[in-house]
């Protein structure tokens, strides 16, 4: 006895170190696994940030904003001095002949004439160049392109716009596709649930048949409701991935990438009373993109006016020009150069200037009335959004109480049935009776965090 208990306690002592290692690998696997399965759980807040960071639409968005820089830069290189070279080279096809008659310059002292007989300037044919250069500085044109500048740059402001707006409809896309997954996820699990209640019928429906206490048609009647929820929880799952398919698309990601969403949303009735609509209202005027857009294209029309109205002021423009000739006939200067004033008015234009301004007022009037329009839609939109979220929010009051009423129903059901004191066809009733308020109950979820999701988006908010 001692001998054995010896040499057990020697085997301990041999392989006590290799056991703790094994265990200890065990223990660093599992946790692996549990890193690696939260590390792909996709938080709501995440997905928006991941979809404003990498989705198309929002890149495109933002190059849209660059070009409007750029041409804004543009513009701007419009105050300074602009630099023109001109070149010509030809090559004379027949020369031609200048004739200075005798005397033609005066005749000097002494009856000389000047030049003292006929005399024949031939061109020559040889290839001739003519370069001219010019050095522009606008004057009077500065207000125009100060003004222009200005417009280029309510131009930037309304890309920003627009992408404001853009990325407001991706989060809501976002919200809606995050909020569907959640929908169909908690349908598969009561999809799943009603397949094990179906499982347990069939169990104990066997046995009744066994016992000759239930028909075989009973037994029949329930592997039929055991494959359509088998089916129904398939169907689910595959129109799960599809919209884990589709929130990876919005995501600008490989479409295939797995992840789990999570429950961490605030409960609706907390949500409704933090919602105050007079607040609302107030905040969807200062942030509505579409209302901003309309605000800055007031503010376009009434510098295009003021640009055509200066119009009307002649362009005066600082000049340098320099001429240089080559291969010209010798009377021909072979360098002009001068520093000028260039004026340019068109005098007449037959009322069109009056018109084009008249045009620009009009112009005015319509982005004013688009202001007001814009304004008027918003807070409708408030408004009917605000109302279609409270009363989604009342729904799921209503469909959680019958959700819980059909559940108790159920259990009820199967309890008598086991004890053989209501028929099968009353707990498949119930079990039918609690599927309709699961999917009444989900239904109500999603029509709430959907009609959030566009309360916010109505509100102007990005997140």
């Amino acid at each position: 006895m001692e001998r054995t208990y010896s040499w057990s306690k020697s085997i301990s002592k041999r392989f006590l170190p290799a056991l703790l290692l094994i265990a200890a690998a065990l223990v660093h696997q599992v946790n692996a696994q549990d890193n690696e399965k939260t590390s792909r759980i996709l938080t709501l807040d995440q997905a928006i940030a991941i979809a404003l960071k990498n989705n198309r639409e929002a890149k495109i968005a933002r190059l849209e904003i660059e070009k409007a820089d750029d041409k804004l830069q543009a513009y701007r290189t419009r105050r300074l001095p602009s630099f023109k070279i001109s070149s010509l080279v030809s090559q004379p096809l027949n020369s031609f002949d200048t004739t200075f008659e005798r005397g033609v310059f005066g005749v000097y002292p002494g009856n000389v004439p000047v030049p003292l007989q006929d005399s024949v300037i031939k061109s020559s044919t040889n290839t001739t160049l003519l370069l001219s250069g010019q050095v522009t500085q606008p004057i009077t044109q500065l207000r125009r392109i100060g003004l222009q500048i200005k417009q280029q740059k309510l131009d930037v402001e309304i890309s920003e716009t627009k992408l404001h707006a853009t990325e407001q409809s991706l989060v809501n896309d976002v919200k809606r596709a995050y909020y569907g997954i959640l929908q169909t996820e908690g349908a598969v699990q009561a999809a799943e649930e009603s397949v094990k209640l179906y499982h347990e019928l069939d169990r104990v429906t066997g046995e009744y048949v066994v016992q000759q206490v239930a028909l075989k048609t009973d037994l029949m009647d329930v592997q039929t409701k055991v494959a359509k929820a088998e089916y129904e929880v398939l169907t689910l799952n595959n129109s799960l991935s599809a919209q884990k398919e589709q929130l990876n698309h919005l995501l600008g990601r490989n479409i295939t990438t797995e992840f789990s969403v999570t429950e961490g949303l605030e409960i609706a009735q907390a949500a409704m009373r933090e919602t105050n609509l007079v607040e609302a209202r107030k905040r969807a005027l200062e942030q509505r993109p579409e209302l901003r857009e309309a605000r800055l294209r007031l503010q376009q029309a009434n510098l295009d006016r003021r640009a055509k109205k200066s119009e009307l002021i002649p362009d005066v423009s600082l000049t340098v020009n320099t001429v240089t000739t080559a291969n010209y006939s010798n009377f021909v200067p072979r360098n002009v150069n001068g520093v000028g004033i260039q004026v340019e008015w068109e005098v007449f234009d037959w009322g069109r200037k009056k018109h084009e301004l008249a045009e620009k007022k009009r112009v005015i009037e319509q982005a004013d009335n688009t202001v007001l329009e814009t304004e008027s839609l918003v807070l409708l939109d408030v408004n009917s959004r605000f109302r279609t979220m409270q009363e989604s929010c009342q729904l799921i009051r209503i469909a959680q109480l019958a959700q819980t009423t059909a559940r108790a129903n159920v259990q009820i059901a199967a309890y008598k049935y086991r004890l053989e004191a209501v028929l099968l066809k009353d707990v498949l009733t119930a079990q039918t009776s609690l599927a309709n308020a699961n999917y009444e109950y989900q239904k109500a979820l999603l029509t709430f965090w959907t009609a959030k999701a566009d309360f916010e988006k109505a509100l102007g908010e990005d997140k």
